[in-house]
Protein backbone atom coordinates (compact mmCIF):
# COMPACT_ATOMS: atom_id res chain seq x y z
CA UNK A 1 0.00 0.00 0.00
CA UNK A 2 1.48 3.48 -0.81
CA UNK A 3 1.76 6.73 1.54
CA UNK A 4 -1.06 8.16 -0.36
CA UNK A 5 -3.31 5.35 0.30
CA UNK A 6 -2.71 4.90 4.15
CA UNK A 7 -3.33 8.98 4.15
CA UNK A 8 -6.82 8.73 2.39
CA UNK A 9 -7.72 5.83 4.67
CA UNK A 10 -7.07 7.83 7.48
CA UNK A 11 -8.78 11.02 6.92
CA UNK A 12 -11.84 9.67 5.31
CA UNK A 13 -13.11 8.71 8.76
CA UNK A 14 -12.59 12.38 10.11
CA UNK A 15 -14.16 13.84 6.98
CA UNK A 16 -17.09 11.33 7.92
CA UNK A 17 -16.91 12.87 11.60
CA UNK A 18 -17.37 16.27 9.96
CA UNK A 19 -20.40 16.10 7.96
CA UNK A 20 -22.40 14.17 10.36
CA UNK A 21 -21.53 17.11 12.85
CA UNK A 22 -22.39 19.70 10.52
CA UNK A 23 -25.41 17.92 9.36
CA UNK A 24 -26.82 17.35 13.32
CA UNK A 25 -26.23 21.16 13.92
CA UNK A 26 -27.60 22.26 10.83
CA UNK A 27 -31.07 20.30 11.79
CA UNK A 28 -30.52 21.71 16.02
CA UNK A 29 -30.70 24.94 14.09
CA UNK A 30 -33.89 24.86 12.59
CA UNK A 31 -35.38 22.72 15.57
CA UNK A 32 -34.75 25.33 17.63
CA UNK A 33 -35.94 28.25 15.24
CA UNK A 34 -39.78 26.59 14.72
CA UNK A 35 -41.64 28.51 17.06
CA UNK A 36 -44.03 26.29 19.82
CA UNK A 37 -47.42 25.15 18.64
CA UNK A 38 -50.12 28.32 19.37
CA UNK A 39 -54.11 27.47 20.34
CA UNK A 40 -56.15 25.93 17.88
CA UNK A 41 -59.50 27.34 16.77
CA UNK A 42 -62.37 24.94 17.53
CA UNK A 43 -66.51 26.20 17.29
CA UNK A 44 -68.11 25.67 20.69
CA UNK A 45 -71.92 25.76 21.26
CA UNK A 46 -73.10 26.96 24.85
CA UNK A 47 -75.14 24.44 26.98
CA UNK A 48 -78.97 26.29 27.50
CA UNK A 49 -81.95 23.81 28.42
CA UNK A 50 -84.59 23.31 26.29
CA UNK A 51 -87.87 21.40 26.79
CA UNK A 52 -87.50 17.71 25.17
CA UNK A 53 -91.11 15.94 24.80
CA UNK A 54 -90.29 11.64 25.33
CA UNK A 55 -91.24 8.92 23.52
CA UNK A 56 -91.01 5.22 24.13
CA UNK A 57 -91.09 3.03 20.57
CA UNK A 58 -93.62 -0.09 21.38
CA UNK A 59 -94.32 -3.16 18.58
CA UNK A 60 -97.82 -3.77 18.59
CA UNK A 61 -100.72 -4.87 16.46
CA UNK A 62 -104.02 -3.59 15.15
CA UNK A 63 -107.33 -4.72 16.07
CA UNK A 64 -110.83 -3.81 15.01
CA UNK A 65 -112.96 -0.96 17.70
CA UNK A 66 -115.57 -3.55 17.76
CA UNK A 67 -116.59 -7.11 15.80
CA UNK A 68 -119.83 -9.05 15.59
CA UNK A 69 -120.44 -12.41 14.89
CA UNK A 70 -123.55 -12.72 12.93
CA UNK A 71 -125.38 -16.02 14.33
CA UNK A 72 -128.52 -17.65 13.63
CA UNK A 73 -131.53 -16.77 16.29
CA UNK A 74 -133.61 -19.41 14.53
CA UNK A 75 -133.81 -22.68 13.07
CA UNK A 76 -134.19 -22.92 9.18
CA UNK A 77 -133.18 -22.53 5.65
CA UNK A 78 -131.15 -19.86 4.01
CA UNK A 79 -132.37 -18.90 1.39
CA UNK A 80 -130.62 -15.81 0.44
CA UNK A 81 -127.19 -13.94 0.82
CA UNK A 82 -127.88 -10.27 0.66
CA UNK A 83 -124.55 -8.51 0.84
CA UNK A 84 -120.64 -9.06 -1.03
CA UNK A 85 -117.96 -10.65 0.85
CA UNK A 86 -115.51 -7.97 1.81
CA UNK A 87 -117.60 -5.13 1.16
CA UNK A 88 -118.90 -2.55 3.49
CA UNK A 89 -122.16 -2.85 5.28
CA UNK A 90 -124.22 -0.60 7.11
CA UNK A 91 -126.05 -1.38 10.58
CA UNK A 92 -129.17 -2.62 10.24
CA UNK A 93 -128.79 -4.06 6.81
CA UNK A 94 -129.96 -7.50 5.51
CA UNK A 95 -127.44 -10.10 5.41
CA UNK A 96 -129.49 -13.56 4.88
CA UNK A 97 -132.95 -14.68 4.69
CA UNK A 98 -133.67 -17.75 6.03
CA UNK A 99 -136.90 -19.78 5.49
CA UNK A 100 -139.69 -17.31 6.97
CA UNK A 101 -142.95 -19.93 6.08
CA UNK A 102 -143.15 -21.76 9.23
CA UNK A 103 -142.91 -18.51 11.24
CA UNK A 104 -145.25 -16.53 9.61
CA UNK A 105 -147.75 -19.70 10.25
CA UNK A 106 -146.66 -19.61 13.76
CA UNK A 107 -146.94 -15.99 13.55
CA UNK A 108 -151.18 -16.83 12.08
CA UNK A 109 -151.59 -19.14 14.42
CA UNK A 110 -151.25 -16.92 17.85
CA UNK A 111 -152.94 -14.26 16.06
CA UNK A 112 -156.17 -16.71 16.10
CA UNK A 113 -155.54 -17.75 19.18
CA UNK A 114 -155.20 -14.29 20.45
CA UNK A 115 -158.61 -13.24 19.05
CA UNK A 116 -160.12 -16.15 20.76
CA UNK A 117 -158.96 -15.32 24.15
CA UNK A 118 -160.11 -11.34 23.71
CA UNK A 119 -163.92 -12.96 22.67
CA UNK A 120 -163.64 -14.91 25.45
CA UNK A 121 -162.69 -12.19 27.72
CA UNK A 122 -165.57 -10.14 26.49
CA UNK A 123 -168.25 -12.86 27.14
CA UNK A 124 -166.82 -13.24 30.86
CA UNK A 125 -166.64 -9.51 31.34
CA UNK A 126 -170.28 -9.11 30.46
CA UNK A 127 -171.41 -12.31 32.51
CA UNK A 128 -169.74 -10.93 35.22
CA UNK A 129 -171.00 -7.18 35.28
CA UNK A 130 -174.65 -8.98 34.92
CA UNK A 131 -173.91 -11.29 38.00
CA UNK A 132 -172.87 -8.00 39.96
CA UNK A 133 -176.76 -6.33 38.88
CA UNK A 134 -178.28 -10.20 40.10
CA UNK A 135 -176.39 -10.34 43.04
CA UNK A 136 -177.52 -6.67 44.15
CA UNK A 137 -181.40 -7.94 44.00
CA UNK A 138 -180.10 -11.20 45.73
CA UNK A 139 -181.30 -13.26 42.12
CA UNK A 140 -177.91 -14.85 42.17
CA UNK A 141 -175.80 -16.71 44.68
CA UNK A 142 -172.63 -14.81 45.97
CA UNK A 143 -170.91 -17.90 44.96
CA UNK A 144 -172.25 -17.48 41.55
CA UNK A 145 -170.67 -14.05 41.18
CA UNK A 146 -167.63 -15.04 42.54
CA UNK A 147 -167.25 -17.73 39.66
CA UNK A 148 -168.23 -15.31 37.48
CA UNK A 149 -165.77 -12.72 38.13
CA UNK A 150 -163.02 -15.41 38.61
CA UNK A 151 -163.95 -15.98 34.91
CA UNK A 152 -163.62 -12.88 33.77
CA UNK A 153 -159.60 -12.65 35.22
CA UNK A 154 -158.92 -15.92 33.52
CA UNK A 155 -160.12 -14.75 30.45
CA UNK A 156 -157.79 -11.21 30.71
CA UNK A 157 -155.29 -13.49 31.80
CA UNK A 158 -155.41 -15.65 28.20
CA UNK A 159 -155.55 -12.50 26.52
CA UNK A 160 -152.11 -11.16 27.97
CA UNK A 161 -151.20 -14.79 26.93
CA UNK A 162 -151.86 -14.42 23.75
CA UNK A 163 -150.28 -11.11 23.33
CA UNK A 164 -147.03 -12.85 24.46
CA UNK A 165 -147.50 -15.13 21.97
CA UNK A 166 -148.06 -13.08 19.12
CA UNK A 167 -144.93 -10.69 20.45
CA UNK A 168 -142.54 -14.20 20.52
CA UNK A 169 -143.71 -15.29 16.92
CA UNK A 170 -143.52 -11.96 15.47
CA UNK A 171 -139.68 -11.44 16.99
CA UNK A 172 -139.02 -14.91 15.52
CA UNK A 173 -140.41 -14.02 12.02
CA UNK A 174 -138.61 -10.74 11.81
CA UNK A 175 -135.06 -12.98 12.77
CA UNK A 176 -135.71 -14.92 9.28
CA UNK A 177 -134.18 -11.30 8.27
CA UNK A 178 -130.41 -11.20 9.31
CA UNK A 179 -129.19 -7.98 9.46
CA UNK A 180 -126.05 -6.33 10.43
CA UNK A 181 -125.97 -5.52 14.27
CA UNK A 182 -122.72 -2.24 13.84
CA UNK A 183 -121.71 -0.50 10.29
CA UNK A 184 -118.27 -1.86 9.39
CA UNK A 185 -116.62 -4.72 6.64
CA UNK A 186 -118.17 -8.65 6.68
CA UNK A 187 -115.52 -10.96 5.92
CA UNK A 188 -116.56 -14.36 4.27
CA UNK A 189 -119.71 -16.09 4.37
CA UNK A 190 -120.16 -19.17 6.68
CA UNK A 191 -122.88 -20.45 5.31
CA UNK A 192 -124.50 -20.71 1.82
CA UNK A 193 -127.85 -20.73 0.21
CA UNK A 194 -129.77 -24.19 1.75
CA UNK A 195 -127.73 -24.41 4.31
CA UNK A 196 -129.64 -25.91 7.35
CA UNK A 197 -128.94 -22.84 10.72
CA UNK A 198 -129.79 -23.45 14.29
CA UNK A 199 -130.55 -21.63 17.08
CA UNK A 200 -129.84 -24.10 19.53
CA UNK A 201 -126.33 -24.20 18.36
CA UNK A 202 -125.81 -20.35 17.33
CA UNK A 203 -125.20 -21.14 13.64
CA UNK A 204 -122.04 -18.42 12.83
CA UNK A 205 -122.96 -17.15 9.33
CA UNK A 206 -120.58 -14.10 9.30
CA UNK A 207 -118.34 -11.27 11.21
CA UNK A 208 -118.59 -7.61 11.07
CA UNK A 209 -115.76 -6.07 12.35
CA UNK A 210 -115.65 -1.76 12.28
CA UNK A 211 -112.20 -0.65 11.44
CA UNK A 212 -112.72 3.10 11.71
CA UNK A 213 -111.74 3.89 14.41
CA UNK A 214 -109.50 1.40 15.39
CA UNK A 215 -107.37 -0.02 18.05
CA UNK A 216 -103.80 -0.33 18.69
CA UNK A 217 -102.70 -2.88 21.02
CA UNK A 218 -99.06 -2.17 22.28
CA UNK A 219 -97.06 -4.35 24.74
CA UNK A 220 -94.48 -2.70 27.38
CA UNK A 221 -92.07 -3.80 29.98
CA UNK A 222 -93.24 -3.89 33.38
CA UNK A 223 -89.88 -2.35 34.31
CA UNK A 224 -89.96 -0.11 32.17
CA UNK A 225 -93.68 1.34 33.30
CA UNK A 226 -91.91 1.31 36.74
CA UNK A 227 -89.06 3.48 35.55
CA UNK A 228 -91.47 6.12 33.95
CA UNK A 229 -93.45 6.13 37.32
CA UNK A 230 -90.26 7.17 39.44
CA UNK A 231 -88.99 9.53 36.60
CA UNK A 232 -92.85 11.44 36.76
CA UNK A 233 -93.04 11.18 40.78
CA UNK A 234 -88.65 13.07 40.99
CA UNK A 235 -90.09 15.88 38.38
CA UNK A 236 -87.81 14.21 35.42
CA UNK A 237 -90.41 14.05 33.55
CA UNK A 238 -93.84 15.99 33.38
CA UNK A 239 -96.95 14.76 32.24
CA UNK A 240 -97.34 16.52 28.09
CA UNK A 241 -101.23 17.22 28.10
CA UNK A 242 -104.67 16.31 30.08
CA UNK A 243 -106.85 14.33 27.84
CA UNK A 244 -104.45 11.15 26.93
CA UNK A 245 -100.80 10.74 25.89
CA UNK A 246 -100.79 11.09 21.59
CA UNK A 247 -99.17 8.04 20.26
CA UNK A 248 -98.02 7.72 16.46
CA UNK A 249 -97.93 4.89 14.01
CA UNK A 250 -94.41 3.28 12.02
CA UNK A 251 -96.30 0.77 9.48
CA UNK A 252 -94.80 -2.13 8.25
CA UNK A 253 -92.82 -0.48 5.31
CA UNK A 254 -91.36 1.92 7.55
CA UNK A 255 -93.69 4.80 6.44
CA UNK A 256 -95.24 6.63 9.08
CA UNK A 257 -99.08 6.74 9.74
CA UNK A 258 -100.92 9.54 9.06
CA UNK A 259 -103.11 9.99 11.96
CA UNK A 260 -102.60 10.35 15.28
CA UNK A 261 -103.90 8.50 17.67
CA UNK A 262 -104.78 8.59 22.08
CA UNK A 263 -103.36 6.24 24.61
CA UNK A 264 -107.07 4.96 25.87
CA UNK A 265 -105.73 2.59 28.86
CA UNK A 266 -103.02 0.58 30.36
CA UNK A 267 -103.42 -2.60 31.04
CA UNK A 268 -103.54 -3.66 35.05
CA UNK A 269 -101.93 -6.97 34.92
CA UNK A 270 -98.63 -8.28 34.00
CA UNK A 271 -98.34 -10.99 31.94
CA UNK A 272 -96.25 -13.57 34.15
CA UNK A 273 -94.74 -14.98 30.90
CA UNK A 274 -93.27 -12.01 29.27
CA UNK A 275 -92.86 -9.81 32.24
CA UNK A 276 -95.06 -7.17 30.30
CA UNK A 277 -98.34 -5.00 30.08
CA UNK A 278 -100.42 -4.33 27.55
CA UNK A 279 -101.52 -0.52 26.06
CA UNK A 280 -104.60 0.14 23.98
CA UNK A 281 -104.52 3.31 22.05
CA UNK A 282 -107.02 4.57 19.76
CA UNK A 283 -106.53 5.74 15.90
CA UNK A 284 -108.82 7.09 13.52
CA UNK A 285 -108.82 5.18 10.32
CA UNK A 286 -110.79 7.12 7.78
CA UNK A 287 -109.23 5.76 4.75
CA UNK A 288 -109.20 1.91 6.18
CA UNK A 289 -104.93 1.99 5.61
CA UNK A 290 -105.10 -0.36 9.44
CA UNK A 291 -106.58 -3.77 9.09
CA UNK A 292 -107.02 -5.78 11.98
CA UNK A 293 -103.64 -7.85 12.70
CA UNK A 294 -100.90 -5.53 11.36
CA UNK A 295 -97.53 -5.27 13.28
CA UNK A 296 -97.03 -1.78 13.62
CA UNK A 297 -94.79 -0.07 15.98
CA UNK A 298 -96.05 3.25 17.92
CA UNK A 299 -94.16 5.87 19.21
CA UNK A 300 -95.81 7.22 22.52
CA UNK A 301 -95.41 9.93 24.61
CA UNK A 302 -94.39 9.36 28.02
CA UNK A 303 -93.53 12.87 29.26
CA UNK A 304 -91.57 16.60 28.45
CA UNK A 305 -88.39 17.48 29.95
CA UNK A 306 -88.88 20.94 31.15
CA UNK A 307 -84.91 21.33 31.14
CA UNK A 308 -83.14 19.28 28.92
CA UNK A 309 -79.03 19.67 27.86
CA UNK A 310 -78.80 18.55 24.53
CA UNK A 311 -75.36 18.33 22.41
CA UNK A 312 -75.27 17.16 18.39
CA UNK A 313 -74.35 13.76 18.20
CA UNK A 314 -71.10 14.89 16.18
CA UNK A 315 -69.28 16.13 19.51
CA UNK A 316 -70.37 12.81 21.52
CA UNK A 317 -67.12 10.08 22.05
CA UNK A 318 -68.29 6.59 23.02
CA UNK A 319 -65.49 4.11 23.89
CA UNK A 320 -65.21 0.34 23.44
CA UNK A 321 -67.76 -0.29 26.69
CA UNK A 322 -70.21 2.43 25.30
CA UNK A 323 -69.71 5.33 27.69
CA UNK A 324 -69.74 8.79 26.35
CA UNK A 325 -67.70 11.59 26.78
CA UNK A 326 -67.36 15.49 24.97
CA UNK A 327 -64.50 17.69 24.83
CA UNK A 328 -65.42 21.06 26.63
CA UNK A 329 -63.48 24.26 26.80
CA UNK A 330 -62.20 24.96 30.62
CA UNK A 331 -61.73 28.06 32.06
CA UNK A 332 -58.07 27.90 31.82
CA UNK A 333 -58.62 27.76 28.01
CA UNK A 334 -57.91 24.64 27.52
CA UNK A 335 -59.65 21.08 26.05
CA UNK A 336 -60.55 18.97 28.98
CA UNK A 337 -62.19 15.41 28.26
CA UNK A 338 -65.45 15.34 30.24
CA UNK A 339 -67.35 11.74 30.49
CA UNK A 340 -71.05 12.12 30.09
CA UNK A 341 -73.89 10.08 30.37
CA UNK A 342 -76.40 10.61 27.05
CA UNK A 343 -79.53 7.79 27.10
CA UNK A 344 -81.49 8.84 24.45
CA UNK A 345 -81.45 10.39 21.31
CA UNK A 346 -83.43 13.90 20.40
CA UNK A 347 -83.03 13.67 16.39
CA UNK A 348 -79.66 14.64 15.41
CA UNK A 349 -78.33 15.21 19.15
CA UNK A 350 -78.39 13.53 22.48
CA UNK A 351 -79.55 14.16 25.44
CA UNK A 352 -77.27 14.60 28.84
CA UNK A 353 -78.46 13.68 31.82
CA UNK A 354 -75.00 14.05 33.59
CA UNK A 355 -71.77 15.15 32.98
CA UNK A 356 -72.73 18.86 31.57
CA UNK A 357 -73.81 22.03 33.39
CA UNK A 358 -75.29 25.16 31.48
CA UNK A 359 -73.14 27.75 30.43
CA UNK A 360 -70.46 24.70 29.68
CA UNK A 361 -68.70 25.12 26.33
CA UNK A 362 -68.89 21.76 24.27
CA UNK A 363 -66.60 21.72 21.11
CA UNK A 364 -68.23 20.61 18.17
CA UNK A 365 -65.89 21.59 15.41
CA UNK A 366 -62.62 20.95 14.80
CA UNK A 367 -62.65 18.28 17.22
CA UNK A 368 -59.76 16.30 14.67
CA UNK A 369 -57.65 18.82 15.84
CA UNK A 370 -57.54 18.49 19.77
CA UNK A 371 -56.54 16.57 22.34
CA UNK A 372 -57.16 16.62 26.10
CA UNK A 373 -55.00 19.83 27.28
CA UNK A 374 -54.40 21.71 24.20
CA UNK A 375 -54.91 25.12 24.42
CA UNK A 376 -57.86 26.16 22.11
CA UNK A 377 -59.29 29.59 21.18
CA UNK A 378 -63.50 29.32 21.16
CA UNK A 379 -65.64 30.55 18.93
CA UNK A 380 -69.50 30.14 17.73
CA UNK A 381 -69.75 26.99 16.04
CA UNK A 382 -71.49 27.40 12.58
CA UNK A 383 -73.23 23.96 12.97
CA UNK A 384 -76.97 23.73 12.46
CA UNK A 385 -78.98 21.88 14.18
CA UNK A 386 -82.16 20.43 13.35
CA UNK A 387 -85.23 21.35 15.51
CA UNK A 388 -86.80 18.16 16.80
CA UNK A 389 -88.76 18.34 19.97
CA UNK A 390 -89.34 15.02 20.71
CA UNK A 391 -86.61 11.95 22.15
CA UNK A 392 -87.18 8.17 21.61
CA UNK A 393 -85.04 6.25 24.31
CA UNK A 394 -82.47 3.77 23.75
CA UNK A 395 -83.45 0.15 23.78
Amino acid sequence: MSSRESFMGALRPVLLLALMTTIGASCGARTESRPPPGPVEVGVITMATEPVTHLRELPGRTSPFRVAEVRARVNGIVLERSFEEGADVEEGQRLFRIDPLPYQAALDSARATLARAEANAESSSILAKRYAELLASNAVSQQEHDNAIAAQKSAAADVAAGKAAVQAARINLGYTNVTSPIAGRIGRSEVTEGAYVQQAQATLMATVQQLDPIYVDLTQASADGLKLQRQLESGQLVRSEEGGAKVRLILEDGSVYAEEGTLQFAGVTVNPSTGSITLRALFPNPRLELLPGMFVRAQLEEGTSPKALLVPQVAVRRDAQGGASVLVVGQDGKAELRAVQAPAAVGDRWQITEGLSVGDRVIVEGLQKVRPGSPVVAVPAKIEVADHSASTERP
